[in-house]
């Protein structure tokens, strides 16, 4: 790395305000997924009555149906007078019996009242407005249709308050007559149905209960019905009744001024408002249910995927293994470049275990980029021929592995982290798939050293279900996307063929790997070849180290976009592998926020068995395949105890590192170097169990 580009990098700030922008979406989501569940779902709301712990007052019970003025229990009432019925509508307006009962009521010059459920009003504003123009008069019938009498006074003021808000936004009017849901005739306004019949009289509202259905329409009468097929052909017998002269409104009948008054313009705008929340809040959870079930089909998919494409991998290893009589026996000398920068914790125990490879035609150059601790002197010290050392100013790890290069005495080179430690057969077994002339570079199978810990274990499962699975499937499809840093043999003249490890990313693998496949080499996964390394054991430092991995394989995917236009190895490599890289790396954590918050709200205010179901059942496709993945490589399956903590914090890491990671390079930030703590823990799980890569090896 140059001087100008490390002052550049010295320089660079990570943005800060896109977590304002995160934050403010999902607030602004959580508000209108929470507003959806009051309002759908009816959190606070009975749907059924609670038992009359008293009878209705006498004088309701003797009263008419419109109850016009409550106060205590003296009521003053109104009866449509002979031979007048006023016709009522419970509910909607519903899209597809409103306009047929309207048109019902036009045919024979006949006028209703409507008793709307605000939720409805605001999906259908313009059934509201046809009800108004065609000379029909509007009621509230509540928001949602909840019981008064049960709900609790906060939600039965807002159910009353958020009608006449949506009336004002879809048609410039409030009205003051109210049917409580759930009742009929007035002596059903008993017990706790009473109590919230006298609070919304306090607030002005006329109370229009009904009479019998079978009373005679020639003593007046108001009808109650719904919006069904029932409703429509009982309305459409009672307007050829020779008993009713006249089919009107409630008010109509009973002589008094319109209920139905206009607005201030404020008020409609408070509405309109209101509907647009509501629209907005419905089309949103519509949409995530689509764009949820979609990933989660992609999601099931993509485990299959990845069980099936692991099996195809390791079936063609028991054909055409290595070492078999189809190819040669690789073993040519071997230069391995250890880049180490404050690496004093751990390079002793990582040139130790090059040292005491099986393959025995080696040199280590230890690369030491400016240590300012003991790292380059610990390498000197190490009494070993093969070993060199060499110091450089600090310019980064690319510049570190090119200077490496440089110095390459063989035509072999495998590359490899300060702080891995090496088994001793995993030199020989990686570069045994070099025997083929179109292979350029071979991945070797990272495993986690410092797994005692639960961030340990996410860690540990992360490697072997998400990366070695993952690398499985790429050596089939052919589309390896990175060769890891921390084990890795590549050829030579493949390395300089296009031009050494690149200083454009931060990811220099991922980036020489893909630059690698365009050259038009083969990269192909070696699972014997076992290589500890030690992870962050902090939040902290897993949250810099991913940071850094997230910016730069973006930074990779992005300078190697036009691959995907090319023919031949290249091209198939990037439609296949950047295409999924993209779609589950990139897209599928930026939108997991929401999905998450839509999941807890279906936990929340839809159907908790179904959601927590369809959780459980997608948990235990993962738990079978993480299995799968474990046996694969010698694992114990103990560890899958702790993958359904993953949910609660480790992958909501990852998804807010992409999410950082994308907002950091499209603001065009040059992220600096994040270098992790090291602990010299590599090989304490090697240490413990020195039997695992036979295991594996012996498959």
């Amino acid at each position: 790395m140059s001087r100008s580009a490390r002052r550049r990098h010295a320089r660079s700030r990570e943005p800060r305000r896109h977590w304002r922008l995160l934050a403010l979406t999902l607030s602004v989501v959580f508000a209108a997924l929470l507003f959806e569940g009051w309002t759908i779902h009816e959190v606070d709301a009975a749907k059924s009555r609670r038992p009359c712990t008293r009878p209705v007052p006498r004088a309701v019970e003797e009263s008419g149906p419109v109850l016009r003025r409550i106060n205590g229990n003296d009521v003053e009432s109104s009866t449509p007078p002979a031979r007048t019925v006023a016709l009522t509508y419970d509910g909607g307006p519903d899209p597809y019996w409103t306009p047929r009962l309207l048109d019902l009521l036009r045919r024979h010059h006949a006028h209703a009242t409507f008793f709307l459920f605000g939720a409805q009003a605001a999906r259908h504003p313009e059934l509201v407005r046809r009800i108004l123009d065609e000379g029909h008069e509007i009621g509230s019938n509540t928001y949602t249709g909840a019981d008064l009498g049960s709900s609790s006074r906060v939600r039965a003021a807002m159910e009353l308050t958020l009608t006449q808000k949506t009336l004002a936004g879809s048609a410039g009017v409030r009205t003051d007559l109210l049917r409580m849901p759930l009742t009929t005739q007035v002596d059903t306004l008993c017990g706790d149905e009473w109590s919230a019949a006298g609070r919304a009289a306090a607030d002005g509202y006329v109370l229009v209960a009904a009479d019998r259905p079978d009373r005679d329409p020639k003593y007046g009468m108001v009808r109650q019905f719904s919006q069904t097929d029932l409703a429509y052909q009982e309305t459409k017998d009672l307007l050829g009744n020779p008993h009713a002269d006249r089919f009107t409104t409630v008010t109509d009948a009973i002589g008094m001024p319109s209920a139905d008054t206009r607005v201030s313009t404020a008020e409609r705008w408070q509405g309109k408002a209101l509907i647009w929340t509501t629209t907005a809040g419905h089309a949103f959870t519509n949409a995530m249910t689509w764009v949820l079930l979609a990933l989660g089909v992609l999601g099931v998919l993509r485990l299959l995927m990845l069980t099936v494409f692991a099996r195809a991998h390791v079936r063609r290893l028991t054909r055409f293994r290595p070492g078999s009589p189809w190819l040669r026996e690789v073993d040519a000398p071997v230069t391995v470049l250890v880049p180490a920068y404050n690496e004093e914790a751990g390079i002793e125990s990582t040139v130790h275990s090059l040292l005491a490879s099986t393959h025995p035609y080696l040199e280590v150059i230890v690369i030491d980029d400016g240590s300012t601790d003991r790292t380059a002197d610990l390498a000197t010290w190490i009494d070993d021929p093969r070993v060199r050392v060499i110091r450089q100013p600090n310019s980064g790890k690319a510049a570190a592995l090119n200077t490496g290069l440089a110095h390459a005495s063989y035509d072999i080179v495998v590359m490899v982290d300060a702080d891995t430690v090496f088994e001793p057969d995993a030199l020989y077994r990686l570069i045994q798939p070099l025997a083929h002339p179109a292979i350029g570079a071979v991945s070797g199978n990272t495993k986690v050293g410092n797994r005692r810990g639960l961030l340990g274990r996410w860690q540990h499962l992360e490697y072997v279900f998400g990366f070695n699975l993952d690398r499985r499937m790429f050596e089939v499809l052919e589309c390896m996307p990175t060769v890891p840093g921390a084990i890795g043999a590549f050829r030579r003249d493949a390395l300089m063929g296009v031009g050494g490890v690149s200083e454009d990313t931060l990811a220099e693998d991922t980036d020489l790997t893909m630059a690698l496949w365009r050259a038009g080499w083969r990269v192909v996964y070696e699972e014997s070849a076992i290589a500890w390394t030690e992870v962050p054991t902090s939040l902290r430092q897993l949250w810099r180290q991913r940071y850094r991995w997230c910016y730069g394989t973006l930074q990779a995917m992005w300078k190697h976009r036009s691959a995907v236009l090319e023919v031949g190895s290249a091209g198939r490599f990037a439609r296949r592998g950047l295409t999924y890289l993209m779609l589950f790396q990139v897209v599928l954590p930026l939108v997991a926020p929401v999905i998450d918050l839509f999941a807890l709200y279906g936990m929340l205010f839809s159907d908790p068995a179904q959601s927590l179901g369809i959780w459980l059942a997608f948990l235990g496709i993962q738990l079978l395949c993480a299995g799968y993945a474990l046996r694969l490589d010698g694992e114990k399956l103990r560890a899958l105890w702790s993958m359904p903590f993953q949910v609660f914090v480790y992958r909501q890491l990852m998804y807010l590192v992409v999410i950082q990671s994308v907002f950091a390079l499209l603001g065009g930030t040059r992220l600096k170097w994040h270098r992790m703590q090291r602990a010299g823990t590599a090989a304490t799980e090697q240490l413990r169990h020195p039997v695992a890569a036979r295991e594996l090896s012996s498959r």
